[in-house]
């Protein structure tokens, strides 16, 4: 025989193919413990009463119990071993969920129905609360915030290294075209200070590359810019100091990142190195919601505004979204970046399902079929086609 399990905040129900209650579990009139039990059964937990009630209900000779819910039927059928069926919906069932509050009140549980809709209110409540506590306690969550902190410590940077440069440019302006690392010029500006310090020797202290020095100390002994007073330099070397502390952080903030990711997505930053990684699970809004997607989407993602312009204007799609900081895409000649692109983004896409869902490190063998496939392409495209030769002949 067939019964039919009803999951609800008042309890668990037995139905016979009638629609007619034969066993019955009820949680309770509080609302936290309801909540706690329900979500416990709907995660695919066997808890005590509901175990009890299928035993219950064998003795009776039910043989079969049918579910709408298929993660509670999977539960049953591999952690107890009863025959299960999953019916969504269920005419049975929804002929039931209706009676609900008029089995609470008979069951003199709650005094009327208004008493048990403000219960069900709380135990929904209460769900909610458990749902967001598990969203936040994934550990993807804090590399996404990591990420999302690099890219504005980056914008920052840029901004406060833009300001010092405009800033000591008024006194030794020729260093803005010399040196082009921003944390190496916000060095020189703390550590040295005015340009008659800019000597040979304090610049390989500094451990600046050969063959700037001798352009940087020949730039600032014959510099156009204007003296400086001690309050004005003081000022400059203070902000750079402070600027230093933040390239600093930066780099603590992408170890942190590295730490995060090595543990909740090792494939994928075995592929991508972790801050990228990082990145593509912080568009997708978590580890999770990037396994679910295909090949195709990953490859664009970052990309949606050049997407929806194409679907909208009829121009060509993008070919990649943000996996373009990859070093063999961006590296590529125009013609191949769209086929290195499919290709990363398949590895990426199973990368990310193996580390969603637990599985074994498979990062190294993804990443040597990467490099190969990588070979093949440059190896069978290494002209561009002959629409592009055309292009570069008219241009």
């Amino acid at each position: 025989m067939k019964s039919y399990v009803v999951d609800s905040p008042l309890g668990i129900f037995a139905l016979s193919k009638t629609g007619k209650v034969v066993e019955k579990v009820v949680f309770g009139s509080d609302p936290v413990k309801a909540a706690e039990k329900l979500n416990k059964l709907q995660s695919g937990e066997i808890i005590e009463e509901f175990s009890n009630l299928l035993k219950m209900l064998k003795k009776m000779d039910y043989d079969t119990f049918v579910f709408e819910n298929e993660t509670i039927a999977r539960a049953v059928r591999e952690k107890i071993g009863f025959e299960v069926e999953v019916e969504r919906p269920s005419k049975v069932v929804e002929k039931f969920r209706p009676k609900l509050s008029a089995q609470a009140v008979e069951l003199k549980i709650f005094r009327n129905k208004e008493e048990f809709s403000k219960f069900l209110r709380d135990v929904a409540v209460q769900l909610t609360r458990m749902a967001i506590t598990v969203a936040v306690a994934k550990r993807d969550l804090y590399a996404v915030q990591a990420v999302r902190a690099i890219d504005d410590l980056d914008k920052t940077l840029n901004l406060f290294v833009g300001r010092i440069r405009e800033w000591y440019g008024l006194h030794l302006p020729e260093l803005d075209r010399l040196i082009d690392k921003h944390e190496t010029y916000c060095r020189l500006v703390a550590d040295l200070g005015n340009r008659r310090n800019f000597t040979k020797e304090n610049l390989e202290k500094e451990g600046l590359p050969k063959d700037k020095i001798g352009a940087v100390a020949e730039a600032a002994s014959r510099s156009k810019g204007a003296e400086i007073s001690d309050e004005d330099l003081e000022w400059t070397r203070s902000f750079s100091r402070d600027v230093i502390e933040l390239f600093k952080f930066r780099e603590r903030a992408e170890q942190y990142v590295d730490s995060v990711m090595k543990q909740v997505a090792p494939n994928m930053s075995a592929i991508l190195g972790s801050v990228l990684a990082a990145r593509l699970i912080s568009i997708a809004g978590g580890l999770e919601n990037l396994a679910k997607m295909p090949a195709s989407t990953l490859q664009v993602l970052g990309a949606e505004k050049a997407l929806f312009r194409a679907l909208k204007t009829g121009a060509r799609p993008p070919k990649h979204g943000i996996i373009f900081q990859y070093a063999a895409i961006h590296q590529a000649p125009r013609w191949q970046r769209g086929k290195v692109a499919r290709a990363l983004s398949g590895k990426l896409a199973i990368a990310a399902r193996v580390d969603a869902f637990e599985g074994e490190f498979i990062g190294d063998n993804l990443r040597k079929d990467l490099e190969k496939k990588f070979e093949e392409i440059k190896e069978k495209y290494k002209s561009p086609p002959a629409r592009i030769r055309h292009e570069k002949t008219r241009g």
